[in-house]
């Protein structure tokens, strides 16, 4: 395992996450239209990329990505995420994406691991 130093590293940041889930979700989805045929392969490949980016950070957290991917038909997505953590080190982010056909919503939680 790695060794982590203190100070900035332990601190989540949320601007680069956001970057890196962005980068991931303009790689899979892009410009292309909606096809429920790739919805379960698009949202898969989404998580999977990002978790693999968060990770290649070296940072010492554990994380969590979740993905939800949506036609644009005029109807209404809420989400909602609650956590209970250490806020000083802990943190998340929520990324909304979209393009002309598709809505796409990724969420990451990053909690600080303690060696």
């Amino acid at each position: 395992m790695e060794e982590y130093s203190s100070g900035d590293e332990a601190v989540f940041s949320a601007d680069d996450a956001t970057i890196s889930v962005k980068e991931c979700i303009e790689g899979v989805i892009g410009g292309t239209d909606y096809n429920q045929s790739k919805v379960n392969q698009w949202t898969a490949t989404i998580v999977e990329h990002s978790l693999t980016h968060l990770v290649k950070q070296g940072r010492p957290f554990k994380y969590i990505v979740n993905c939800t991917i949506m036609q644009k038909s005029g109807a209404g997505l809420h989400t909602a995420n609650s956590c209970y953590w250490d806020t000083a080190t802990d943190g998340s982010c929520t990324v909304r994406w979209e393009n002309r056909t598709i809505y796409c919503v990724v969420s990451v939680f990053a909690v600080a691991v303690t060696l």
